[in-house]
């Protein structure tokens, strides 16, 4: 009795853990997409409303969980595919308001999608700089910003599961403040100069 007591306090913790760093809805979207996914956008108002929400952080076990692999794998098809075919990619795009995003490394060689939960950014240098600018979650516009171009971010590294630091520059910088302008629910209309 006292086996199957303890067993079961188990299940309720572990479950509740699980609830913990993914609610239900989350789960349900994140595990009911197959391939592209629905990319939120302000032609639709309640979209338009959702992607004004702030990102939460994601914890050690929602890293390492299969719901976090799902995430990653649709984010990447759904930036990657044709009718899309962006260089970046955050979760609140995709409706998951984790501070999670998907960047084209640009500034690498052969140019790879790599993924960056917990993102922030840390410190910017030198001058500001107008470039063009469009979006997923704003389709069929395109409007300039000013960005830096040297930046550093901060983000939880997948294979060692600690917080660490790189520089980025060039035209892959300006990606990677657009994209985490999103996990504070910013869009790039918001900071148009025309």
């Amino acid at each position: 009795m006292k086996k199957i007591f303890s067993l079961l306090l188990l299940t309720v913790f572990l479950t509740s853990c699980q609830v913990s760093f993914w609610k239900p809805s989350e789960r349900h979207l994140i595990n009911g997409q197959h391939g592209v996914m629905r990319v939120l956008t302000i032609k639709n108002p309640k979209d338009s409303v959702a992607l004004r929400k702030t990102s939460a952080r994601l914890s050690h076990r929602a890293l390492t969980s299969p719901v976090f692999t799902r995430l990653v794998q649709g984010m990447l098809t759904t930036v990657t595919s044709p009718e899309q075919d962006g260089v970046g990619i955050a979760a609140p795009q995709v409706g998951v308001f984790r501070r999670v995003v998907a960047v084209q490394r640009l500034d690498k060689d052969e140019e790879p999608f790599e993924v960056y939960p917990n993102i922030r950014i840390t410190a910017h240098r030198g001058p500001l700089q107008v470039g063009q600018e469009g979006c997923l979650s704003v389709p069929n516009e395109w409007g300039y910003v000013a960005r830096y171009r040297d930046i550093d971010i901060e983000y939880t590294s997948l294979k060692t599961f600690k917080d660490t630091t790189e520089r980025i520059q060039g035209f892959t910088a300006v990606i990677f403040q657009h994209e985490c302008d999103h996990l504070d629910g910013v869009l790039y209309i918001d900071k148009l100069t025309d």
